[in-house]
């Protein structure tokens, strides 16, 4: 049976990558993905030719639509995006591809052979990653900290390709505070809290060189909502 599918792009200041990027997207999703696929600009109050450029691109490309939001943040693009959705399978992934979509249906497949959620992991056997030493040592810090507060199984919560049922994020986001970078690891640690499964799969990632992700300061932030997240956790049935 077809099944509807959203993938939505968070973006903020990507005049230089939106056009490109979603041009690569959409001929992919055309050449491999049998169901619907809908793509999903999310701009969150660029302040450069973004909204002009994914306006443009909703006019040029039949399956791509844009939303444009006033305040910046991943998990408020992502909530955005996701509420609004009619379809049966929500995804995301980064403007920058730096993961390869190429992986795009294997977590596509995963839900529909009956996980819940499906992710790409640079920390699992069989990735292949490029990146600066500094990002790869977070990295590992990060979630190293997430097993030991939580005994998550995620082996990679920040990586930006993810898929989720639409029940099933409909139940989560509700409960989800964060509307920036740590939204994924609500996301992921409550899905886990409820029972719900979680698919893996190896991806091939290489770090953008322009990227605008502040490791340092980010990781800070992540510490301090983790304390805040493992107090609530044990409300959540």
């Amino acid at each position: 049976m077809a099944i509807k599918i959203d993938v939505v792009l968070p973006v903020y200041n990507e005049e230089k990558l939106l056009r490109k990027s979603v041009t690569a997207l959409s001929k992919f999703l055309k050449n491999n993905i049998k169901d619907k696929c809908n793509i999903i600009i999310t701009d969150n109050g660029s302040n450069d030719k973004t909204l002009e450029i994914a306006k443009q691109l909703s006019k040029k490309i039949r399956n791509v639509t844009y939303i444009h939001l006033d305040g910046k943040g991943r998990g408020r693009a992502l909530r955005t995006a996701w509420s609004k959705s009619n379809s049966d399978i929500l995804t995301y992934m980064d403007i920058d591809l730096s993961t390869d979509i190429k992986s795009f249906p294997i977590i596509i497949d995963a839900l529909k052979n009956g996980y819940d959620i499906a992710m790409g992991s640079r920390l699992t056997k069989g990735a292949r990653v490029k990146r600066s030493f500094e990002r790869e040592i977070m990295s590992r810090t990060y979630n190293l900290l997430l097993k030991i507060f939580f005994l998550t199984k995620v082996s990679d919560a920040q990586i930006g390709f993810k898929a989720i049922k639409k029940n099933v994020a409909m139940r989560i986001i509700p409960l989800i505070r964060n509307n920036n970078w740590f939204f994924d690891t609500e996301l992921l640690i409550l899905a886990e809290h409820l029972k719900y499964r979680n698919y893996e799969t190896p991806v091939t990632w290489y770090q953008y060189k322009h990227s605008k992700v502040k490791a340092f300061k980010t990781i800070i932030e992540y510490i301090k909502n983790i304390f805040t997240l493992r107090y609530r956790l044990g409300s959540y049935k």
